[in-house]
């Protein structure tokens, strides 16, 4: 079995976000970036189904500016034995959306011939969620998105998903998508061996030329804004005086 694992280049989750002074996004210069965080849950697992045998090899696959190589580097030091960089340029990237991602993660499954895609559940910078469930459209495979828990199976994989009543537990024949929820397991650190062994494993650079996709933005971004400042909370003596803040502040109707 051979898996596609995508993953992205994201402010890393510690950084505070600051927002440009012109509103158009937030500040990526000289920030650190790292791997999306459920993108390197979804890279861990792909990695331990290997371990167990199940699956033979895990390809990385990345669709961003230059500098989306160093998540590739740092995945293939995970545990991953190929990198695929769809490179695009700082403007491009900045504009990317789910369906462009999905579309391209379409081409390389197509030419490549995957048995499985493991995505994050979403990235923490746009926070979409979509590119998992767009990519089993484009290529009408099943899915099983926020995975818990991922057992493989003769030709399927039972998963475990978390959903407001308890568990709900799928099993999608392969080919599939899978997108990954938090708790499906802890990731592994990058050894300093394993970093210096990701060095020589290939990495395959494809345009969106090579790809035959277009990738013209859809939507346009209006605003970019900090959340208001928090007010400060209050006490009251009792419960009237409480009714009467409420109403004062238009929460409840007089």
């Amino acid at each position: 079995m051979r898996v596609l694992v995508g993953v992205k280049r994201v402010v890393d989750y510690a950084v505070k976000v600051r927002v440009k002074p012109d509103k158009t996004g937030v500040m990526t210069e000289g920030v650190q970036h790292s791997i999306n965080p459920f993108d390197e849950i979804a890279l861990e697992e792909a990695v331990r189904l290997k371990e167990k045998k199940s699956v033979k090899e895990v390809v990385v696959f990345s669709m961003g500016p230059a500098k989306s190589a160093e998540v590739l580097r740092t995945a293939l030091a995970k545990g991953a034995d190929k990198a695929i960089h769809v490179e695009v340029s700082d403007k491009e990237a900045a504009t990317l959306e789910p369906l462009h991602v999905a579309r391209a993660l379409q081409k390389i499954v197509e030419t490549d011939k995957f048995d499985a895609v493991f995505l994050g559940k979403q990235a923490i910078d746009d926070d979409a969620g979509q590119t998992g469930a767009l990519l089993a459209g484009l290529l009408n495979w099943p899915q099983a998105l926020y995975a818990s828990k991922v057992e493989a199976e003769a030709g399927a994989f039972k998963v475990t998903r978390e959903i407001d009543g308890g568990l709900d537990t799928v099993r999608v024949k392969l080919p599939a998508v899978m997108t990954a929820d938090l708790r499906l397991n802890e990731p592994r650190y990058a050894t300093l061996p394993n970093i210096m062994k990701a060095k020589k494993k290939p990495m395959e650079k494809k345009s969106v030329k090579d790809l035959g996709i277009d990738i013209t933005p859809q939507t346009k971004i209006l605003e970019v804004t900090e959340p208001p400042v928090r007010q400060a909370g209050g006490f009251v003596d009792d419960v009237p005086a409480l009714i009467s803040k409420l109403k004062e502040k238009g929460f409840i109707k007089a």
